[in-house]
């Protein structure tokens, strides 16, 4: 099943960090496709439950050093 999972961060102080934190996300397996929104200072993905959990993208980006504040998942519905 494919979700969409938005995670609000911390406010995000500069472009490299937001480069980081894409980077990151997007070479999971599982991942489909990731923005991540500098001034809004939130990470959205498209993300395929079999492969990887909204808590393991939350992970990736807490290693990095970055602070998840909350977490949201949304199903993605399918034709």
């Amino acid at each position: 099943m494919k979700q969409k999972v938005t995670l609000q961060l911390e406010d995000l102080t500069c472009p490299s960090c937001m480069t980081k934190i894409q980077s990151a996300v997007s070479n999971q397996a599982g991942v489909e496709d990731t923005k991540v929104l500098f001034n809004a200072s939130k990470v959205k993905a498209v993300i395929d439950d079999d492969q990887i959990t909204a808590d393991d993208l939350a992970k990736v980006v807490k290693d990095l050093g970055y602070d998840v504040l909350k977490t949201k998942v949304k199903e993605v519905a399918t034709a």
